[in-house]
């Protein structure tokens, strides 16, 4: 339903002097709401990200697994956005916001802008555990991907010659914390692994012990999903030799010891966190604008309470006037999406005063694949629910649809059906950069 008589501060003085928005964050959100406004004269686009890149979350584990390459989820913002002669990119970190001057303090300068707007998404929620923070290994970026790649294949050689039972062991065991999606993926992932291809590239391995646990505070896998998904999750990776403990929250994890709350333990070397998120809390936005999870309060229009020319979109943002979602969107790449192009329409019918949209999310469903041929999916109109093969090729579908541009989706087609066909993939290697140079920040106090 539209709003009669409603204006977004940015409404406007009918001008010809381009309005300044800043974008801060270029993922799902912050990028399609640039592409609404690229080529728009009415409005100079900046994004600032602390990455000279967009990544697809969503599939980080399967390049931390070796199955996709970084390129196949990742793509430059300075070429995706070629051409478009009213945006620029600005690589930096966002270090300070100060409202009153509409100004940005990054880590490479100092911004003005007309129009500010949070994409910044969220980080990795340790929930306080400096411990499992310090030890464990995070899935959230492109960086934790390769790092738990190289990790996770540095313990599979240092257990290929290790000649103590118990260290091997450690080494091969592993333990994932998150029942939600990620963790149902990776798990179900790492159990088509253990016998497709350690088996057959780690020989010095056979009969090794060695475990894959998917832990959860919660009583169930994939919770906002149905419980027929629920009990095929469960039931999959079960048999597929994954051990499932529920109920079993995290507590510590020292000295290869994965402790819980109800007094359970686990010796590993390897606890991967994908047990929460968090949103980013900014030096000069007040305390007040911050609501659950660190996540900015926003109107149905996505306007930051209590600030003036301040929006957020997104996963940083929680909304509570979409009547279906009264405690906030899930933080999902749809939502995101969404957001970004509803605020976008949005700042564009503001030029001429007409009625803005109020963000209403339009669920697509849900959806987690768990092993070869095996998946779930939810959809909510109608209410249906699918699973095993026909499952796993919506899950394909809808995740090639949502890459970025046409090269990442043939890339990643062809690495997915290369992996279907022969239970394999080539992309084991272990890199790490060269520590010889240091990179530094290009330091810039000139304002832009």
């Amino acid at each position: 339903m539209l709003l009669t008589g409603y204006k977004l501060s940015i409404a406007v003085k009918m001008n010809h002097t381009p309005k300044k928005i800043v974008i801060v964050g270029g993922g799902f959100a912050g990028v399609n709401l640039a592409k609404h406004l690229a080529d728009h004269e009415s409005f100079d686009v900046v994004l600032v990200d602390k990455n000279n890149y967009n990544f697809f979350p969503p599939l980080i584990y399967q390049v931390a697994t070796g199955y996709l390459e970084t390129s196949n989820i990742s793509y430059p913002f300075r070429k995706l956005f070629r051409g478009k002669k009213n945006f620029s990119f600005r690589l930096g970190e966002l270090e300070e916001v100060l409202p009153a001057t509409k100004k940005l303090i990054l880590s490479t300068g100092e911004i003005s802008y007309d129009y500010l707007v949070f994409s910044t998404g969220c980080v990795t929620n340790y929930f306080g555990m400096e411990s499992v923070e310090k030890n464990s290994i995070p899935m959230k970026t492109i960086s934790d991907a390769l790092q738990m790649r190289n990790t996770l294949l540095e313990r599979l050689e240092q257990a290929s010659r290790e000649t103590d039972p118990e260290l091997k062991r450690k080494l091969l065991t592993v333990v994932v914390a998150g029942g939600g999606p990620t963790g149902v993926e990776i798990s179900g992932m790492f159990a088509e692994m253990k016998r497709t291809i350690i088996a057959k590239d780690y020989p010095e391995l056979a009969g090794a012990s060695g475990e894959i646990y998917l832990v959860d505070g919660l009583k169930a896998l994939l919770t906002p999903m149905s419980e027929k998904s629920q009990k095929y999750a469960y039931d999959t990776l079960t048999k597929n030799g994954v051990k499932v403990r529920l109920n079993a929250m995290v507590k510590d994890f020292t000295d290869d010891v994965v402790y819980f709350a109800n007094g359970d333990t686990i010796v590993s070397k390897n606890l991967i966190w994908a047990a929460g998120v968090t949103a980013i809390v900014f030096k000069g936005i007040p305390e007040a604008c911050y609501g659950r999870g660190k996540r900015m309060i926003v109107d149905e229009f996505n306007k930051v309470q209590g600030l003036e020319d301040v929006y957020a979109i997104g996963d940083t943002c929680i909304q509570v006037t979409d009547p279906n979602f009264s405690q906030g969107h899930p933080q999902v790449a749809q939502v995101a999406i969404q957001q970004g192009q509803n605020l976008g329409k949005n700042l564009i019918k503001a030029l001429s005063g007409k009625a803005l949209k109020p963000f209403g999310y339009y669920d697509k469903g849900s959806m987690a694949i768990i092993g070869k041929n095996k998946a779930v999916a939810d959809l909510p109109k109608p209410k249906l629910f699918f699973s095993g093969v026909i499952a796993l090729f919506m899950w394909l579908f809808i995740h090639l649809l949502s890459l970025i541009n046409y090269r990442n989706r043939i890339r990643t087609l062809y690495n997915w059906g290369v992996a279907y066909l022969t239970n394999d993939q080539s992309l084991r290697m272990i890199v790490r950069p060269a520590s010889k140079f240091k990179s530094e920040d290009v330091q810039s106090s000139k304002e832009v």
